[in-house]
């Protein structure tokens, strides 16, 4: 299996920057939303319950199922109902943000990690997009769900035989970000394959990253 990471910059115009903005503000809201669930449930089973907090309590049903990521989604579907910004927003990108979330506790139990944190507004500086549809890829740009073509700095040409499969845009706050394509080539040989890469700069306020799977079969280089 081979790996490359590319670079782009992308070139918004006003109103997709302010639509790119608007999908960070509401993955920063779900993300706090969700992570507030999750603390409040393992909060209301920490005490016995003969030796109570004389102070306060979280006070949740003994029944109440942990909000693991299939449960959240299915409450984000139910919310996508009445709240019309959720609905203004991508709903796969939402989920995968509840993904991210979900893996940040894998790694908590697994690995020792401490609690995930609560994002200030701007600490919020990618959003992916896990399914970008057909031919997302033109000569200078790239499609995006609910943002459509977005222009780029095609600063090298796209891997041959390779088809986009993901995509994130990343913000840096001092205006200058990495963008990331990164793809997988499958290896016929019999043998393991290789890791590999290459990588370049751009400066801006926004960058795009894609994943990429295999479309033809050959050998690794």
């Amino acid at each position: 299996m081979l790996t490359l990471t590319y670079e782009y910059k992308l070139k918004p115009t006003a109103q997709q920057i302010k639509g790119l903005e608007h999908s960070l503000k509401v993955c920063r809201k779900v993300w706090n939303y969700a992570l507030r669930e999750r603390k409040d449930w393992i909060a209301s089973r920490k005490c016995p319950i003969n030796a109570c907090s004389r102070v306060k309590e979280y006070i949740m049903g003994a029944d109440t199922p942990y909000p693991n990521c299939q449960q959240q989604c299915k409450s984000l579907t139910q919310a996508k109902k009445s709240n019309p910004e959720l609905r203004s927003v991508n709903a796969q990108m939402l989920q995968q943000v509840l993904r991210t979330l979900e893996k940040a506790f894998k790694d908590r139990k697994e690995r020792g990690f401490g609690f995930p944190r609560f994002k200030k507004p701007g600490r919020m500086r990618s959003i992916l997009f896990p399914q970008l549809g057909q031919d997302p890829l033109g000569d200078g740009w790239v499609k995006l769900p609910s943002l459509g073509k977005i222009r780029l700095r095609q600063s090298r040409p796209y891997p041959d035989g390779f088809g986009v499969k993901q995509a994130r845009v990343l913000r840096r706050a001092s205006g200058y970000c990495d963008a990331v394509f990164s793809g997988r080539r499958l290896h016929t040989g019999g043998s393991s394959g290789r890791q590999g890469g290459g990588c370049g700069r751009g400066a801006g306020v926004f960058s795009v990253c894609l994943r990429w799977m295999a479309i033809r079969a050959s050998s690794l280089l």
